[in-house]
């Protein structure tokens, strides 16, 4: 059953500025992530999915609900970390914490001093003066606090340090464990790539594509850059029928795509020549990404 839903999403603001037709369905327990430059519309997208603006066109939906129309209702179950972080005027973050426990209801809150414990936050700063980064925590905090079924961050690393990153990545990591469905956005390939089940890419407002992980880890071939010592061999090498992706010839260079069931068949060729070095390229999401955007410009 998909938890979230965009159907035909547009919102237009003239100049090409906004977001496009955008279609996908995001289930149960899944984690997607949502990756693009920014400005590319991964905010507008999300803003929508939270009822905060107005589609042009189209509709979100959010456990079956309508975002635009029911937006107090959806924000119930939600937990949200904005792009944008705008505190209430309060004076700590401790005041926040409490009010927005009181707000949820929440009795426990032993889950939200173990992430104030975990991302080495101190609440009792002053709400105003806060860091990038201990404002981030404190977001964080008050969108887990209550162990929300659907979890939407936007960029919900900008500011933390590598090392409070990692935490993150874990918390997250552990939420998904959960069953949690979490739509997450990043300019962080390997980010999204280490976390998430599928990632969506957006450009200029338009969904480009939408991965799977699994297809990338468990890609059916692999590339390999292979450097010969003599031109000879190099020359000799490119009659051989090999699928050559790209060829360097100052420097004796080719890149070859092969299935991974022919592998022990290009090593016993290469037996025959005097190779300076081989190494396999690995294939990433921002590659396959690069290539689909290279593609929808074709």
């Amino acid at each position: 059953m998909e938890i979230i839903k965009l159907e035909h999403l547009t919102k237009d603001y003239g100049n090409n500025r906004g977001v496009f037709d955008e279609n996908i369905e995001i289930k149960k327990g899944e984690m997607i992530g949502f990756v693009g430059t920014n400005g590319s519309g991964k905010t507008t997208t999300i803003r929508n999915l939270m009822g905060f603006i107005r589609p042009t066109s189209g509709k979100c939906y959010v456990n079956g609900l309508e975002t635009w129309k029911n937006a107090s209702e959806i924000s119930k179950f939600i937990g949200y970390v904005p792009g944008e972080i705008a505190f209430p005027d309060l004076k700590t973050g401790t005041d926040f914490l409490r009010g927005q426990a009181e707000f949820l209801k929440l009795k426990d809150m032993s889950y939200p001093n173990e992430l104030i414990e975990r991302l080495q936050l101190d609440p009792s700063a002053n709400l105003k003066r806060m860091s990038k980064g201990m404002k981030q925590k404190t977001a964080l905090v008050a969108a887990l606090m209550n162990d929300p079924e659907i979890i939407i961050l936007d960029e919900p690393t900008t500011g933390l340090d590598p090392l409070m990153r990692v935490v993150f990545i874990d918390i997250i990591k552990e939420q998904h464990k959960k069953g949690k469905t979490i739509l997450m956005s990043s300019h962080m390939f390997e980010e999204v790539q280490e976390t998430c089940d599928r990632v969506a890419l957006i450009s200029d407002g338009h969904i480009v594509d939408v991965v799977d992980i699994d297809e990338i880890k468990h890609r059916p071939s692999r590339d390999f850059k292979i450097e010969f010592v003599t031109e000879e061999d190099y020359q000799k090498f490119l009659t051989k029928g090999f699928n050559i992706i790209r060829k360097q010839d100052k420097y004796n260079q080719v890149t070859l795509n092969i299935p991974k069931l022919d592998i022990s068949k290009l090593f016993k060729v290469l037996k025959e020549y005097d190779v300076k070095y081989i190494s396999e390229v690995k294939y990433t999401l921002e590659k396959h990404f690069k290539n689909a955007i290279q593609s929808e410009k074709k």
